[in-house]
């Protein structure tokens, strides 16, 4: 027994025509990832995962303005240098190397910004560490297990969120008309917190998003991840070893309820395609210079080039490598 949670008639749809932009926590890492196995084309988290509202507007503020990072706004602990506003994947003992893959990152997600059509938000907590920077207090965007004593923390207010996000999105809606918001909670609760201070920092993120949606009535929208989980996969069944985690099915189910509400017939086909391909590949024969696995392979590539000569933008490189290496041995 479940309880349904009704999905919205009205979503944004995705198709390979989107170019889609995907920033927040978990929720949207994971499905970022399905989407690009898929093809579609994808930015996804260029700070890396990001918790809180207000690190996610600040992230998209400077992908705006095309910031570049200098050493002056890292900071230096056990023997990395790390970004306060991005995720321990850009953190390197080089600062160089920080500042490489950082700015990186931001240079190309601001040349494709006008081209973004959908972008897709997952708010994660809103309890914020703020650190002291020069006198003024900066939420960060990970604290890379920093000493707590150089931040204070605080449950971010729900007009705060409202208003930071419409300020971000007003002339950024007015200046693109084919942008589509798609906001999202996600449904991992923050244990570390407390179970009460989770319930509030969630109930937070819903109203917030609440707000930022009536705002922008036409072109703000709200999938219910956290709903799906916590009231219709509820069961512990649907959790990973930890209790807290969605369990593989359960990802899978979100996903599916994910790709009927939000993707057009046509992408869902075209989607299926792509994972049989991927499916296929990672089959493992037992016999890899046999003949049959040879015709195997042959018939990969040949449904790959019929996929790509109705639909040319899908890249399918890799796997046509992967293939052709497979076929010489």
């Amino acid at each position: 027994m479940t309880t349904p949670v009704e999905m919205p008639g009205d979503l944004p749809l995705l198709s390979y025509r989107c170019h889609i932009l995907l920033m927040g926590s978990c929720f949207a890492q994971s499905m970022g990832e399905r989407l690009l196995a898929a093809k579609l084309p994808c930015e996804v988290n260029p700070y890396g995962i990001l918790y809180n509202p207000l690190s996610i507007v600040t992230a998209l503020q400077e992908i705006m303005a095309g910031k570049t990072y200098t050493q002056e706004d890292l900071v230096y602990d056990r023997n990395l240098w790390h970004s306060p506003m991005h995720h321990g994947d850009f953190s390197s003992p080089d600062a160089g190397e920080t500042l490489r893959r950082v700015n990186g990152n931001i240079r190309r997600v601001h040349d494709g910004l006008p081209g973004i059509d959908r972008l897709l938000v997952t708010f994660g907590t809103a309890w914020v560490y703020e650190r002291n920077v020069e006198g003024v207090w900066r939420v960060a965007g990970n604290c890379h297990r920093m000493p707590e004593s150089g931040f204070r923390r605080r449950l971010l207010q729900v007009d705060e969120i409202v208003e930071s996000f419409s300020t971000l999105l007003a002339p950024w809606l007015e200046g693109n008309l084919a942008l589509k918001v798609l906001f999202t909670v996600s449904p991992i609760r923050h244990v570390r917190d407390g179970l009460h201070a989770n319930q509030l920092s969630k109930s937070t993120l819903l109203l917030a998003v609440e707000g930022i949606r009536r705002a922008f009535p036409a072109s703000v929208f709200y999938f219910p991840a956290y709903e799906l989980l916590v009231d219709e996969l509820r069961d512990y069944r649907f959790y990973a070893d930890d209790l807290v985690h969605p369990s593989p099915l359960a990802q899978s189910m979100v996903w599916e309820r994910f790709t009927a509400a939000c993707c057009t017939r046509e992408t869902l086909c075209v989607m299926q395609a792509c994972e049989e391909i991927a499916k296929a590949l990672q089959h493992r024969p037992f016999r890899p210079d046999s003949r049959e696995y040879k015709a195997f392979l042959e018939q990969i590539v040949l449904k790959i080039d019929q996929l790509n000569r109705k639909y040319p933008y899908l890249d399918f490189q890799n796997e046509k490598d992967v293939c052709h290496t497979r076929l010489k041995t």
